[in-house]
């Protein structure tokens, strides 16, 4: 399924998630890498089926390279597991958790497969996606330090956005359906 095929199953109601989702392909801020890594992360962490094929085959299509589809894979992966776990730690009241270690294997973040900069930005969208504030604050500080802009971590944050609220919408009618 192609996006533009994908964006056609929304329906009536969603026209707004559509029409964000055909802009965002086109989002020019980004890296042609950053900007599909972050469709592929997003769709990921969001898990919907359609979802993930349509955004897969449109980051092919794009040219996006097989390495950086699976480092875009396993930041919605490792931070899929960290945001739980940052975020379990943050909303606790006992602050001792904070002064534990984490004693969770995340070997992939020293060698991500791509740029430290994309993954960073894909990590970035996937914590939106998970709603984990303490990870968005890590990420998005490291992100400053690479000279990464607040219009283009926001443009990752949009397309994590859209691509969220793409899976929710079609999850939604898959149940009415069903």
């Amino acid at each position: 399924m192609s996006l533009d095929a994908l964006r056609e199953t929304l329906p009536a109601y969603a026209k707004d998630l559509s029409l964000n989702l055909s802009s965002l392909a086109g989002e020019i801020l980004l890296s042609d890498q950053q900007k599909w890594g972050a469709f592929v992360a997003s769709a990921h962490a969001a898990g919907q089926p359609d979802v993930i094929r349509a955004v897969e085959a449109a980051a092919i299509a794009a040219g996006l390279s097989g390495e950086a589809r699976t480092a875009a894979k396993a930041a919605a992966a490792i931070m899929g597991m960290n945001n739980v776990y940052y975020r379990a730690v943050h909303l606790l009241s006992n602050k001792e958790y904070q002064t534990l270690p984490a004693r969770l294997r995340m070997n992939i973040l020293a060698n991500p497969g791509v740029e430290k900069v994309d993954f960073e930005l894909w990590s970035t969208a996937v914590s939106a996606v998970n709603g984990c504030g303490m990870c968005l604050d890590a990420h998005e500080a490291e992100l400053k330090t690479h000279g990464v802009s607040a219009q283009q971590i926001q443009a990752a944050l949009r397309i994590a956005a859209a691509v969220n609220a793409v899976s929710r919408v079609l999850a939604g009618e898959a149940a009415l359906a069903a």
